[in-house]
């Protein structure tokens, strides 16, 4: 029936994304052979404050021993050894598919990238974190930013690649369409922010430095920006380390990116997998505005 198409177009979407990411993860040794050796601080951290042993970006064994484990995500950044310096190099950020990204984001996706349990993880969350009248930006948005239906905001603006999508996103006040790979200066006046949020497209940008400098600036002090990571992604513009490296790993370089920006109190996460094993994780990884 017509009313089972949106769920049938997410169905359909979901597997695309694990079938794209299970090539991935079969390719990318011959993509990447070194990037475990030029960035092990993460995998150090995980096995020393976890237990945890084990890689591979989008692995679903991997993820559920993750969620499984005593939610050892959220240790994760409870004692983080930062290295003195910004540890990656331009490397890291490189992608399979180079190629201008406006091409491959033309298309419109109205589908769900997480399956639906991990999106109502992310809709309960911000539940608890959001107050009414405040300013929202949302930016990797697109046609649905998964925020509660019931919540109240005052400016909530969309900072995405496809204008179609952001035009069809009911909860935004208004959108801007712009590629932040190819210019990662925010359209916007400093502090005007009282949240900014991600929502499972952090591994795609690939001025990580620039981005989280802008998120900083456009935030009011004590904001905060929320990461919704997960373990789904379009592989080909995922940038390099982040598929080389696990679930754990892929919260200690989200946390890094505040850290290294040094406008932030230390990171932290919350692990809200909704059912561990059964569905897409969702690991929140957040910091406030100093």
């Amino acid at each position: 029936t017509t009313a089972q198409i949106p769920t049938i177009m997410r169905l359909i979407s979901s597997l695309a994304i694990f079938l794209s990411s299970t090539v991935s993860r079969k390719t990318a040794a011959a993509f990447t052979p070194n990037v475990l050796q030029q960035f092990g601080i993460a995998r150090s951290l995980a096995t020393a404050s976890s237990g945890y042993s084990g890689s591979g970006s989008g692995n679903s064994s991997s993820s559920r021993l993750n969620s499984q484990s005593d939610r050892m995500a959220e240790k994760v950044l409870q004692n983080p050894k930062w290295p003195d310096e910004w540890p990656y190099s331009p490397e890291d950020f490189k992608r399979e598919d180079e190629s201008d990204d406006g091409i491959f984001y033309q298309s419109s996706r109205l589908v769900y990238h997480i399956d639906d349990f991990a999106v109502g993880a992310i809709t309960k969350y911000y539940g608890e974190c959001f107050k009414d009248g405040e300013d929202v930006l949302d930016i990797c948005s697109s046609w649905v930013s998964h925020y509660p239906t019931e919540w109240k905001g005052g400016n909530v603006v969309g900072l995405g690649m496809n204008e179609y999508e952001l035009s069809q996103n009911k909860q935004l006040s208004s959108y801007v369409s712009k590629d932040l790979n190819v210019d990662p200066k925010f359209p916007f006046e400093d502090g005007s922010f009282d949240k900014v949020t991600c929502v499972v497209s952090v591994d795609y940008l690939n001025k990580p430095k620039e981005v989280f400098a802008e998120i900083g600036r456009v935030l009011r002090p004590g904001g905060t920006a929320m990461l919704a990571i997960s373990n789904r992604c379009f592989p080909t513009k995922a940038f390099r380390i982040w598929l080389q490296t696990s679930d754990l790993e892929h919260v200690f370089i989200a946390g890094s990116f505040f850290h290294y920006s040094g406008l932030f109190d230390p990171p932290s996460c919350d692990d809200v997998s909704p059912n561990p094993g059964r569905s897409d994780p969702v690991f929140m990884v957040k910091a406030t505005k100093k």
